[in-house]
């Protein structure tokens, strides 16, 4: 999907990618053992995007209303270490999260799937949401994206900061001569 010019040019300045995990980092689906231990499923894909991201300095944050051990286990596989879990007010804890690096809000993009993310897509620089997500949440993001939560979004979302960012020809560069 293009985006539009002055979208773009919003994306150029991204330095940090916030994201919810339920319904976007996964498919918003839970899953429960009988022992009552939640479950849930990632994309291999999104993952590796969020690598890419951190591997040419852009901060990656999970931001998530909800506790799981499968998030941090998920966050630490992945070398992620700004995770937020069971926030209730996910605009401040970004605001926080911006002072701590020394960023702004329009240095931030954000992609959430639902109510509880409303404030942080309307306040960062780059606001998305999922296909997903629900009708009401697509009026207020820049962006929705072409992929589903759970689906390679989050990767859809990264590629796109790193062809934006000018960092594409050097990642595809790294994997075509075997440096990965």
């Amino acid at each position: 999907m293009a985006l539009p010019d002055a979208l773009q040019d919003r994306i150029r300045r991204v330095k940090l990618l916030a994201i919810d995990v339920d319904g976007v980092l996964t498919d918003g689906r839970l899953y429960f053992q009988a022992d009552g231990i939640e479950i849930k499923a990632f994309h291999t894909q999104d993952g590796h995007g969020l690598k890419l991201l951190k591997r040419v300095g852009i901060h990656v944050a999970l931001i998530t209303g909800r506790d799981s051990p499968m998030v941090s286990q998920r966050a630490a596989s992945l070398g992620i270490t700004h995770v937020y879990q069971g926030c209730e007010d996910k605009l401040n804890t970004l605001r926080a999260l911006c002072q701590r690096l020394d960023i702004t809000l329009e240095q931030v993009a954000y992609c959430g799937d639902d109510l509880p993310d409303l404030a942080p897509i309307k306040r960062s620089g780059v606001g998305i949401t999922v296909p997903n997500a629900p009708d009401y949440m697509h009026v207020h993001a820049d962006w929705i994206t072409d992929r589903l939560g759970g689906h390679g979004a989050v990767r859809e979302i990264c590629d796109t900061l790193l062809m934006s960012q000018g960092h594409w020809d050097a990642v595809l560069d790294t994997y075509l001569h075997g440096n990965s």
